[in-house]
């Protein structure tokens, strides 16, 4: 398990797949807010849930876990990893009753520390809608900088919405000590 403060991230189990659906995947506004694909319905027991770990060297799934109770929180995934270039994206998602406590920060601290240090990554990007402020404060406190703003990229309950491309560099990434 990789650990932070608060949270930690580990691979996901079998029980953690119901709870993502319910209070996640099935929530139709948040996922068509953070996924590029249209929003469907998704069983509890169904075997293509979206970011399951299918064995693609290219994505890397993780369940977000509080540290003290090991209750699960959200997810976090490492996704289009180009190992050429060296370069990946961030992702991630809390349960509504997690947001608002500060674990996105130390989400987006672990996931940097999984990318530059255990995968040897040079750059990470994440791509956030523009109205995404607690993902945009977290991936700054992080030292992420805002490179562009893509105009009208993200189509998400019938109207298209401006996304944020922000982009970290292994050499300007300030590492938490205590993580």
């Amino acid at each position: 398990m990789l650990k932070g403060n608060r949270i930690g991230l580990r691979a996901r189990h079998e029980d953690d797949l119901p709870v993502l659906v319910d209070q996640m995947y099935n929530d139709v506004v948040n996922s068509s807010r953070s996924d590029t694909a249209p929003w469907r319905p998704v069983s509890p027991n169904s075997k293509n849930l979206p970011n399951v770990d299918d064995g693609d060297e290219k994505r890397v799934p993780f369940a977000v876990v509080e540290l003290d109770s090991g209750t699960l929180v959200g997810t976090a995934s490492l996704w289009g990893i180009d190992p050429h270039n060296r370069n990946a994206h961030i992702g991630m998602g809390l349960l509504p009753a997690e947001r608002g406590k500060g674990y996105a920060t130390e989400v987006v601290a672990v996931m940097c520390h999984y990318a530059f240090v255990v995968r040897g990554l040079h750059r990470l990007q994440i791509e956030t809608l523009a109205d995404n402020a607690p993902m945009l404060r977290s991936a700054e406190r992080n030292g992420f900088v805002r490179e562009g703003v893509l105009r009208s990229s993200a189509w998400v309950m019938g109207e298209f919405l401006d996304e944020v491309l922000l982009g970290l560099l292994a050499q300007d990434w300030k590492p938490d000590p205590r993580h």
